[in-house]
């Protein structure tokens, strides 16, 4: 081994396989990857110590993200639907959380049930603008003290109100973490603060609360839901590290058995810059989760999705709902025949085309400057090159969408899955990280 070389092993434990990167931090260079299918049966770091044992990297530093048990299940408490509510919504989903409910105005009893029916491993509690109302936030605070439901509250409203917010929960024995304000003026959105916290919130009491493992050495090093961490690297993509350059404005889709995700980062030009068009501005950086599309738990949706869109006519929609129901009764189906992997091709370009439409659409970004589109996901890593740019043709062609195109972007495909390996590296290997992401995507 080199005397400079240091290894640190980028492990993303999912709902179905563990994905691993060996990743030598002094150069940025991907040195191996390794899969196996996630052991949830037994405990999770049966996969994990599989994967280390396939890279022959049992001895080095593990950093690893999760998606296991259902990832981040979170649910927003605000103020009032239009304003606070979609600004902590739009914070959730940066976050890596899949947002399972959202609440707006001051909580009945009634409303109280429907939270905890929703069964969140995070509660976002927000309200009011910085010095603003705090009535509503102050309410729900007590009304969520008073029926606590088990799972840990970020505080990110009025900071006027905050010692007070705390104050309630804390003395019901709820477990609670402040933090800035997500909206501190109409108009202003400020996500990052409440991202952190959800974060620590998850790798705190979540990954250890989803009774994954029984060893001590996997909330050790766990650093992120996936989503969190991949959107971290999409981030080091878009902007480089070090002076290492990025790639400009990205836009990636990642394909998976129960959801489809789209991450974007974009520069705003023009009146985009100065201008703020909503009561809740822009999320240059954002994520969005269409929790009916998928490849596999999802691939009905997928569907009825498209033929929503007039993507399908009735006969064609006929025929792949027969295929879309085959692979929700077996997710572990994995064709072996041509036709069924041109079915699985099919269902993947629809995928992208129905998420790539609500994501551009409800998040009102001019994406015509994406200078690099990329695809991740098994249907795009385990597909031929024609497969899977047929998946990822509607990125670059879907003019019927209504939304605004890349106009010269180079598409490419996360075969290593070095965007989950990069947003690991982020925080404390940044230089490696952003060459990790050059030489696998950008290169």
């Amino acid at each position: 081994m080199a005397a400079r070389q240091r290894l640190v092993v980028c492990v993303d434990v999912g709902s179905t396989f563990t994905k691993a990167a060996l990743v030598d931090v002094e150069a940025g260079v991907l040195l191996g990857t390794a899969s196996h299918a996630t052991t949830l049966s037994t405990d999770v770091m049966d996969g994990v110590d599989a994967v280390r044992a396939s890279l022959d990297a049992g001895a080095v530093e593990t950093l690893a993200c999760s998606s296991a048990g259902g990832g981040l299940r979170l649910a927003v408490v605000g103020y009032e639907r239009l304003v606070t509510a979609e600004a902590a919504y739009r914070v959730g989903l940066s976050a890596g959380a899949r947002v399972e409910h959202v609440a707006a105005g001051q909580m009945s009893p009634t409303d109280l049930e429907d939270l905890a029916a929703a069964r969140p491993d995070v509660v976002l509690l927000v309200g009011g603008t910085d010095g603003g109302n705090a009535e509503t936030l102050l309410h729900n605070a007590a009304a969520l003290a008073g029926r606590p439901i088990g799972v840990p509250v970020v505080v990110a409203g009025n900071v006027d109100a905050r010692d007070e917010v705390v104050g309630r929960l804390s003395s019901a024995g709820v477990a609670v973490t402040a933090t800035a304000n997500v909206l501190p003026e109409i108009g202003r959105l400020d996500p990052l603060p409440a991202r952190l916290a959800i974060r620590e919130v998850f790798i705190r009491h979540v990954i250890g609360g989803k009774g994954l493992s029984s060893r001590a050495d996997f909330p050790a090093m766990v650093r992120a839901a996936t989503p969190d961490a991949v959107l971290a690297g999409v981030e080091v993509l878009a902007d480089g590290a070090d002076a290492v350059p990025g790639a400009g404005d990205v836009l990636v889709v990642d394909v998976g058995g129960a959801t489809t995700d789209v991450y974007s980062v974009v520069t705003p030009h023009g009146e985009d810059a100065t201008l703020r068009k909503d009561v809740v501005e822009v999320l240059w950086r954002s994520r969005s989760v269409e929790g009916d599309l998928g490849m596999r738990w999802g691939a009905e949706g997928v569907v009825d999705a498209a033929v929503s869109e007039r993507l399908l006519d009735a006969g064609d929609a006929q025929v792949l709902r027969a295929e879309a129901v085959r692979r929700v009764a077996d997710p572990a189906y994995l064709p072996v025949e041509e036709a069924g992997r041109d079915v699985d091709a099919r269902l993947g370009e629809l995928a992208v085309t129905v998420a790539l439409r609500r994501h551009a659409r409800a998040a009102g970004k001019d994406l015509r400057e994406v200078a690099l589109v990329v695809g991740s996901g098994g249907v795009l890593r385990h597909a031929t090159e024609p497969r899977s740019s047929r998946v990822l043709a509607p990125a670059t062609s879907d003019r019927a969408g209504g939304w605004p195109l890349p106009e010269h972007a180079r598409v490419v495909v996360d075969r290593d899955y070095v965007l989950a390996a990069a947003g690991l590296l982020a925080q404390d290997h940044p230089r490696a990280a952003a060459r990790l992401v050059r030489r696998g995507l950008q290169a």
